[in-house]
């Protein structure tokens, strides 16, 4: 017997037919012997539905009732999925974010976990229940309600795997597993059977959204197997794991996109010390994640400083660099939304050389001019014009061998 984590995305609890196909599924697996603990996302369509109702109500929604708004999604499903369960004779037990006591900050819409007792869902399985949990969603010391951004099922998933004790956390959505790349992009696209918690999380920060990025870190953290699979099959799909030798000897994994990209651009900063603090702390106190960074020197003890948010926080990010442009005597303040970051990631990049340069070749063949660089040791990002995000990705992926029919370009690799 084992004790499961299964988390169930939007898709496949879109409707009560998809919810109770859900819980058969479920049902079988608890019927060979198996502890369950199942936790669901809203309906497929409501988050959106939400935001757009509070959109209409407020021009900037207030964060803290916009978490009152967007926790009801979860719990209409649990509630559903728990009925769904006892129509066919089986015992189950829904729980709300704050009645498991998922423990969070107060960064509302962005909230993160800090505690979860485990008590409550120990004992509800004990009984021989299902235990049914709402994703997504927690509660602060105080009593507020929080929810854990875009993807926090997922990571509501992966903490409750690591705080029960679970062997498994298995993320079912309506994808066979994670790709080589998006297949709505590229046909080749091909299954990854297994895939390192370190490529997972580049993949997932650089817009790969198969998995939340914090999903993957917890689980990396607690040595958490996570196995992404179809609802809609009995496939297996793909482990994410620890790195092994095998794994090493692929150059490279994936190749990934994000279209959630803005650029912004202070010129004629004052190059004297603590200037760099005064324009990113104020952007990072309201909670806004700055990715890429560059700085150029220009004459007369002045530099220009060029850095990427996402683009859903960019208005948000241009009011606060001109403020602080103005209380630092800076330029102008420049910004472009057109712009994507396409993306290599891999282990093997550890030990090839040549990787970059042929990454950045091809794209040059294509007639794609890369704005901004960005490396690890294990990817390269570039920022790019939007328009030419699919072709990249295309070229990048065929350049690499990644495909069904493609074969990787010709290169010393060292």
């Amino acid at each position: 017997m084992s004790l499961v984590v299964q988390k169930f995305g939007g898709t496949s609890v879109a409707d009560p037919e998809k919810i109770k196909n859900v819980v058969d599924r479920v049902l079988r697996f608890v019927g060979q012997g198996h502890q369950v603990v199942v936790v669901l996302s809203a309906m497929a369509g409501e988050t959106n539905r939400f935001v757009d109702l509070a959109s209409r109500m407020q021009k900037i929604p207030d964060p803290r009732e916009m978490d009152v708004l967007l926790a009801s999604g979860e719990q209409v499903t649990v509630s559903l999925f728990a009925m769904g369960v006892k129509a066919r004779g089986g015992k189950a037990g829904s729980l709300l974010g704050d009645q498991v006591r998922i423990t969070t900050d107060a960064g509302h819409t962005k909230a993160r976990i800090r505690e979860i007792d485990p008590g409550r869902i120990m004992a509800l399985l004990a009984a021989g229940n299902v235990v049914v949990v709402a994703g997504f969603q927690g509660v602060t010391e105080n009593g507020d309600l929080t929810t854990l951004g875009r993807g926090g099922s997922d990571t509501t998933a992966v903490a409750l795997a690591s705080v029960i004790g679970a062997d498994v956390c298995e993320i079912f959505t309506d994808v066979d597993g994670v790709f080589t790349t998006d297949p709505n992009v590229c046909a080749s696209a091909k299954k990854i059977d297994r895939i390192t918690y370190d490529e997972m999380l580049e993949l997932a920060s650089l817009g790969a959204k198969v998995l939340d990025i914090r999903s993957v870190g917890i689980a990396k953290k607690y040595g958490i197997p996570i196995h992404v699979r179809s609802t809609f099959t009995d496939n297996d799909g793909t482990w994410v794991v620890r790195e092994d030798g095998e794994m090493e000897s692929r150059m490279v994994s994936g190749v990934t996109y994000s279209k959630n990209e803005a650029r912004i651009t202070v010129s004629r900063v004052p190059d004297t010390p603590g200037v760099a603090s005064r324009i990113f702390t104020p952007i990072s106190d309201a909670g806004i994640v700055v990715d890429m960074i560059i700085q150029n020197a220009r004459a007369g003890d002045m530099t220009d400083m060029t850095f990427t948010v996402p683009r859903t926080d960019y208005d948000r990010a241009m009011e606060i660099v001109a403020e602080v442009a103005a209380d630092i005597g800076a330029g102008k303040v420049g910004s472009s939304t057109n712009i994507a970051k396409v993306s290599i990631v891999g282990v093997g990049m550890r030990n090839h050389a040549g990787v970059a340069s042929t990454a950045f070749r091809v794209l040059s063949d294509e007639g794609i001019n890369i704005r901004m660089i960005s490396t690890s040791e294990i990817k390269v990002s570039c920022v790019i014009e939007e328009k030419y995000t699919e072709l990249a990705v295309r070229t990048l992926h065929d350049a690499f061998g990644l495909g069904d029919e493609a074969q990787p370009v010709e290169e010393d690799w060292g």
